[in-house]
């Protein structure tokens, strides 16, 4: 008999060891993880996989710079990494590294699979070259006053004073930002993936209904515009991998950081024993999905399915794209403190206010989110404090005092608890389609609604009259199994104050537990499970994060 368990393999994207994680990172990571927390409540054996990237000129520069090998860099920036991620509940099944034997590996056997088949081209280009450091520059290497607005000190590729876009050939008096030398044109071979070979294949994709409306529109211009070769190699000093039969090229890190998400894999499945090929070859019923940010979507919706499809390899089963974190409903700023890192973010506050607002706020569209400092105070304050935490607390007093932490014997609402009970198949019908916001908006109103009832049947004034205390036992009994429902919806985003409840519950909060109320069922001492989010905390985080 068939299993009614899905097998699925979800990832996000890798971040680059070159810095620390921001809350732009823990959106996306937040973003896929509830989702897999939540396949995973509902039975589904669903891994999640990750990896840092870890190729390239920039971090080849910032090692020189700290005086150690990229090698020590990328260990040192991995563990940073994975700390972080840990520190905001984010649970991966394998955090691997792009720099490691399986992704070399995966990178050749690609490589191999597409010159074999006729997707590899040779051409000469022509690049600015840094003669003093014996480099060739990438456009963000290059600076000089805007084409433009003619402002100075701006990068090769775009003005961050007028927002002009333009190549370092246009900059007035470019300069190398390494060693400040004029650079000079130098020619050089380059290999090329041959992407126009798969104009079909790739216009059957984009409209398979694998991606939001949004991405398949934007992944449609670029085909309809006709596909670019897409230049795949760069030259010598380089961290990478060298590109076999090419001596002194290496893989752009473009081209292995996807690949990440097979070697994340296959280090995985070898370490406990899976089969592998469930999860990459075509056929089967494995799902695959990738949770990205839109910046990165023309190599996740173009390249990454025509490598595979050309490598024998099977395609995703869909690709999530989110939009950009904004504060206080501006970019990310270090002098206005709102450029906030996920560690400054953790020294200051718990991890699980923000799990929650940014579920408050995520849908399955491409918008960007707003992270409303004073909203985020009050949201979480009103929703979780004053809502969710107050129906245990109200009633987990009264049990405690006259009926031994102990629930009655009879439940006598069977109709609220069975409404909340019939709320989960909705809900969870609002998280598999990543509507996070409206998940909570339903979970937040049936709070109001059980706190209503609480309100309704005032258990404070009954317990002061004679002959009353069955009935203050039945409606606090009643609040304890609605708290029980909300929270067991709630486990995804806030795994933590989960934990908390089922220690006091006495229960696990598990999606298919979920068939009657708990009757004459013995409770833990209540003890807080959230403290409220302290405006003070969060203007010393402001602060600590200013430049």
């Amino acid at each position: 008999m068939a299993s009614d368990f899905r097998t699925i393999l979800v990832t996000s994207a890798l971040p680059y060891a070159n810095g620390a994680l921001h809350l732009g990172h823990m959106l996306e990571q937040v973003q896929t993880d509830i989702w897999v927390r939540f396949q995973r409540s509902r039975g589904n054996h669903c891994l999640y996989l990750c990896a840092d990237d870890a190729h390239g000129t920039a971090i080849m520069l910032s090692a020189e710079k700290a005086g150690i090998t990229p090698e020590q860099q990328i260990a040192r920036v991995k563990a940073e990494h994975l700390e972080d991620s840990t520190g905001f509940l984010i649970k991966f099944d394998n955090y691997h590294s792009t720099h490691s034997p399986e992704n070399q590996y995966w990178s050749e056997h690609i490589f191999g699979q597409l010159q074999e088949a006729g997707h590899i081209g040779v051409r000469e280009i022509t690049q600015a070259y840094d003669a003093s450091k014996g480099l060739f520059l990438a456009d963000r290497f290059i600076k000089g006053s805007c084409p433009k607005c003619k402002s100075p000190d701006q990068y090769g590729d775009n003005c961050e004073a007028c927002g002009a876009t333009y190549t370092p050939a246009d900059l007035i008096d470019p300069v190398s930002a390494l060693s400040g030398t004029t650079p000079v044109d130098k020619a050089s071979d380059h290999i090329f993936f041959e992407l126009d070979h798969f104009g079909e294949l790739l216009k059957t994709w984009t409209n398979s209904g694998s991606l939001q409306p949004a991405i398949r529109n934007k992944l449609q211009e670029w085909i309809d515009a006709g596909l670019q070769a897409w230049d795949i190699s760069r030259d010598a000093p380089y961290f990478g991998f060298e590109i076999p039969g090419f001596p002194n090229k290496y893989f752009y890190v473009w081209l292995d950081a996807p690949i990440g998400y097979i070697a994340s894999c296959q280090n995985y499945c070898e370490r406990e024993g899976e089969d592998f090929n469930q999860y990459w070859l075509p056929g089967g019923d494995t799902e695959l999905y990738h949770f990205i940010g839109k910046d990165i979507v023309n190599f996740h919706g173009l390249f990454w399915p025509a490598m595979l499809h050309s490598a024998g390899l099977r395609m995703p089963n869909a690709i999530y794209a989110h939009g950009f974190l904004t504060v206080d409903g501006t970019k990310m700023s270090k002098s206005r403190g709102t450029f906030i890192m996920a560690k400054t973010y953790l020294e200051h506050l718990d991890p699980e206010y923000l799990r929650y607002y940014f579920a408050a706020k995520l849908s399955s569209g491409v918008d960007d989110i707003d992270l409303n400092l004073t909203d985020f105070v009050q949201r979480v304050n009103s929703d979780l404090i004053g809502k969710v935490v107050n129906i245990a607390s109200r009633c987990a007093g009264f049990l405690r005092k006259k009926f031994d932490n102990t629930l009655s014997a009879t439940c006598s609402e069977p109709e609220l608890v069975q409404h909340f009970i019939a709320a989960g198949e909705p809900l969870a019908a609002l998280y598999e389609a990543r509507e996070f916001n409206r998940a909570m908006r339903d979970i937040i109103a049936l709070a109001d609604r059980a706190n209503q009832y609480i309100d309704d049947k005032k258990p404070w004034a009954m317990a002061k009259e004679e002959g009353r205390e069955q009935e203050v036992h039945e409606v606090c009994s009643v609040g304890i199994n609605l708290f029980r429902a909300l929270m067991t919806y709630l486990k995804p985003v806030l795994p933590a104050m989960a934990a908390r409840s089922e220690n006091f519950l006495q229960v696990s909060l598990d999606w298919h537990a979920l068939e009657g109320p708990l009757l004459q069922h013995e409770l833990q001492p209540f003890e807080p499970l959230l403290q409220r989010v302290d405006p003070a905390a969060v203007e010393a985080m402001v602060e600590a994060s200013k430049a």
